[in-house]
């Protein structure tokens, strides 16, 4: 099992950030996990709602069969999903109010028989790495 986090202090506001967070057609700007969309890609987020994406970690394409578990618009999605081999996958985004802006959050957990040991330890290095990533290229984005 692989717990990861990553945020950014952002200076624009929760407003803002959450629209641009928040967005599915916005990923494949600054989500570098995000390799594509299966089928139609949605014009938002909404709650019970099922979409499938193509992720990429550890140079393999996965797809992800999402369920938006929880939408608390301006601040918290909440997707999970199951890939290749059983693992299970969630995902949470969420945005706060901070001094003069705002802080984007991506809580993310990886569950599974193929994530323990040092597979499970190379899972959370490659998402740590691409989470920070991604979110170096959203402030660049909302900016």
């Amino acid at each position: 099992m692989g717990k990861i986090t990553a945020s950014v202090d952002l200076p624009a506001a929760p407003d803002k950030v959450w629209a641009e967070f928040s967005n599915p057609s916005n990923f494949e700007k600054w989500l570098t996990i995000h390799t594509k969309w299966k089928g139609e890609v949605p014009a938002e987020f909404v709650q019970g709602a099922k979409v499938s994406e193509v992720v990429t970690m550890l140079g393999m394409p996965n797809t992800i069969e999402w369920t938006v578990d929880e939408l608390d618009a301006p601040s918290k999605l909440a997707i999970s999903g199951t890939g290749m081999a059983g693992v299970k996958v969630g995902f949470a985004l969420s945005v706060e109010a901070a001094d003069g802006g705002s802080t984007a959050t991506i809580d993310a957990e990886f569950t599974g028989q193929m994530i323990v040991g040092a597979l499970g330890k190379a899972v959370e290095k490659d998402g740590k790495k691409n989470l920070d990533e991604s979110l170096a290229k959203f402030a660049e984005l909302v900016g």
